[in-house]
């Protein structure tokens, strides 16, 4: 019935800062839909920015800005993507560490944007 997920949207307080992390630190390519919705692309599917304050109708029952968990896979091998973001004073949480995802074991750092969502960076172990 289903065949993948075409955009999650991501609740942030501050759409221009939002908008600056996930281009300048982690590379995703930025369209801008209107002032309160921005779509930052990754792959064929979209993570779409709304502003807390937005009257976009319909919305989740208590959008809120770091309430996501959310894990992403890296092109690169995760030293060079520690290197990236220790160049950009951007903090690892944790990592690299081994955990599950979807199709086998990964290797994982942890980050947050700059509303708290804990962004995790995977890589297969294969």
């Amino acid at each position: 019935m289903l065949s993948g997920l075409d955009h999650l949207v991501i609740t942030v307080t501050d759409i221009s800062r939002a908008v600056d992390f996930y281009t300048r630190v982690l590379g995703l390519d930025v369209r801008y839909r209107d002032q309160e919705r921005v779509d930052l692309m990754l792959g064929d599917m979209a993570l779409r920015l709304h502003w807390t304050a937005t009257d976009i109708q319909p919305r989740a029952a208590t959008p809120t800005p770091g309430s996501l968990d959310l894990c992403l896979r890296s092109l690169l091998p995760l030293a060079e993507v520690r290197r990236h973001l220790e160049a950009l004073s951007v903090e690892v949480e944790l990592g690299p560490v081994t955990r599950q995802g979807a199709n086998g074991e990964l290797e994982s750092l942890y980050l947050r944007d700059p509303d708290g969502n804990l962004l995790e960076i995977s890589r297969p172990l294969r």
